[in-house]
Formats: C-alpha cells, sequence, structure tokens
C-alpha cells in the first residue's frame, strides 16, 4: 500500500526576500513626480483619501489637495470608487507610497491653457478681486494675476473696478515664478483689428500728426494715413492747418498688419481728380460711401483686394 506524501516536505519556505522579488516582478506602471496618472479612490481617513494608482502602495491624497464645492464634505468631493486624473506631487516614500493633488492638477491645466493663449495672442476673460498702487489685481480660474493701470481702459477710480469681469490680453507669464501681467488695451485693440478689413471705409478721429502723416483713432484701435495717402496731390500746407487733432475723417483701410497690429489707412482713394480732398474736404467725406464703392472695385480689378 502506497503511502500519503510528507506534507512537509512539499511545503517551501516564502521569505521576505522572495516576497519582494515577487514584487519587482510584477509588471507595475513606472510612475514619477509631476506626471498626471488615473487613479481609483479605495478608502477615506482623517487626513486624506487612499488613491490605487496601479502602483505597489495605494497613494495619499491630502484633504487640502483636492478641490470642493461651497458646502460640499471630503467623502461627498472624493467619492469612493471615483476615477479620476491626479498629479504627482512627491515622490514615492521607503514603502513606494506617492503623494497626490488635485488642487495643483488644476492650477497645472490653468497654466498650460494660459500658455497656449499667450503663444496665439488670444485674449482671456478675468475677474477683478482689488486694487494697489499699481493698478489692479485679477483672478483667472484660481490663478492671481495683475493689470497694471497704464494697461487698464479705466485709469481713474480704481475701486469700482472691483467685482467686474474683463477681457485682457496676456503680456507676461512666468509660470516659476508665479506671474501673471495681463492687458486690458491690447485685448481691446486686438478686437477692435478683428473687426476690420482691407477695403473698409470707416471713420475716425485724428489723434496725433507727425511729419510722415496722421495717427487716426478707429473707436480704440489707432491706423497712420501716411502724407502720401492723404491726397493724389502734394501738400504744401502744415498738416496741422488741414487735420487738427480731433478732428474727424473718413479714411479706406489699404492694410492690415496682424502681428505687428500695425493699419494703413487712405484718404487720396476717395478723391475724383488729384487735390480734391484739400479743395473740398467736407464733400469728398459727405459722398464717401459711394466714392469707396468705386475705389473698392478699382482694387479688386488690379487684384489689390
Amino acid at each position: 500500500m502506497q503511502s500519503k506524501p510528507n506534507r512537509n516536505q512539499n511545503k517551501s519556505t516564502f521569505s521576505l526576500e522572495d516576497f519582494a522579488k515577487a514584487l519587482e516582478a510584477h509588471d507595475y506602471h513606472q510612475f514619477a513626480k509631476g506626471q498626471i496618472v488615473s487613479g481609483k479612490v479605495y478608502s477615506h481617513d482623517t487626513d486624506g483619501a487612499y488613491v490605487d494608482i496601479g502602483a505597489k502602495s495605494l497613494a495619499f491624497l491630502p484633504w487640502h489637495e483636492i478641490v470642493m464645492g461651497a458646502g460640499m464634505t471630503h467623502a461627498e468631493a472624493m467619492p469612493l470608487e471615483e476615477e479620476r486624473e491626479f498629479l504627482i506631487v512627491r515622490d514615492q516614500t521607503d514603502d513606494g507610497q506617492f503623494t497626490l493633488s488635485l488642487r495643483q492638477l488644476q492650477l497645472k491645466k490653468v497654466w498650460n491653457e494660459l500658455d497656449t493663449a499667450f503663444a496665439d495672442n488670444k485674449t482671456v476673460q478675468v475677474h477683478i478681486t482689488g486694487v494697489n498702487k499699481g493698478g489692479v489685481t485679477v483672478d483667472y480660474h484660481a490663478l492671481r494675476g495683475f493689470i497694471p493701470r497704464s494697461q487698464l481702459m479705466q485709469q481713474d477710480n480704481l475701486p469700482s473696478l472691483v467685482g467686474q469681469s474683463v477681457m485682457v490680453n496676456i503680456i507676461t507669464l512666468d509660470q516659476d515664478n508665479k506671474k501673471l501681467v495681463f492687458s486690458q488695451k491690447q485685448a481691446m485693440q486686438t478686437a477692435g483689428f478683428n473687426q476690420l478689413e482691407i477695403g473698409q471705409l470707416i471713420e475716425g478721429k485724428v489723434v496725433n500728426i507727425k511729419p510722415f502723416g496722421l495717427f487716426v483713432d478707429l473707436d480704440g484701435v489707432t491706423g497712420l494715413v501716411h502724407i502720401k495717402q492723404i491726397s493724389q496731390n502734394q501738400i504744401d500746407k502744415p498738416l496741422p492747418d488741414l487735420f487738427p487733432i480731433g478732428k474727424f475723417v473718413k479714411v479706406m483701410i489699404i492694410d492690415l498688419d496682424e502681428g505687428s497690429k500695425r493699419i494703413s489707412l487712405s484718404m487720396k482713394l476717395l478723391e475724383n481728380y488729384p487735390g480734391e480732398i484739400l479743395e473740398k474736404m467736407d464733400e469728398v467725406f459727405d459722398s464717401a460711401e459711394p466714392r469707396a464703392e468705386r475705389a473698392r472695385k478699382a482694387l479688386q480689378q488690379n487684384n489689390l483686394l
């Protein structure tokens, strides 16, 4: 009769060293600080939540690193078994535990969003929260920024701006030093520039005069009528005598440089004959619409429009 095998003879010893080797043999993902990972909330503790991200140990999410709505509890903000993205903010400890953050992940995404807007010269909306000596402080999705007084459309009575939301362009973005500077003026200029097109007839106000031409305000953006674009004839009188500061004029847009936001304007295209703008300026402006239409057709025929 065959004897039963001795159970102790087939039993092997599984040491801590064997356990460590087994863990190393497991195909765990590689993680590092600064990485965005997906994980599922495993349990709650008094100081935070434990999250399964597929590492050797559960990762830890401190409560001060979560994002909570008004009146929410920690458990409501981070329900068990909920899967979402987290940012690793601290490398693993000796026992393999990483520290996570939702708050810093949100800020990272906001910085990336602003970086894209800055590169594309796009406007963003900010909320004015306070006033200081140099301008106003603003919030953009939990990031704090600054608009210098010189870059505001309203430069007096700054306290009256608190609570308003305004469109701005980014003029300084330094994520390392957490520095954000915005310009409302540039945003207004960009918006105004985007409303313009070559061949358009528009009314504006003379705001500056130089020997080489007139600067005309076009409802927030400024264009230049070069002296050679004022009339088909040579101009003998001083420009301030013909076009004093504050005078309203009608001009045609002949070029738009989006990169530099330069706007080139012309009056001579409205003339029926050389020098007419100098002799009968009011008459030219009064009948500017049909004159501009004739000029547009001429530009189109010459493939200049």
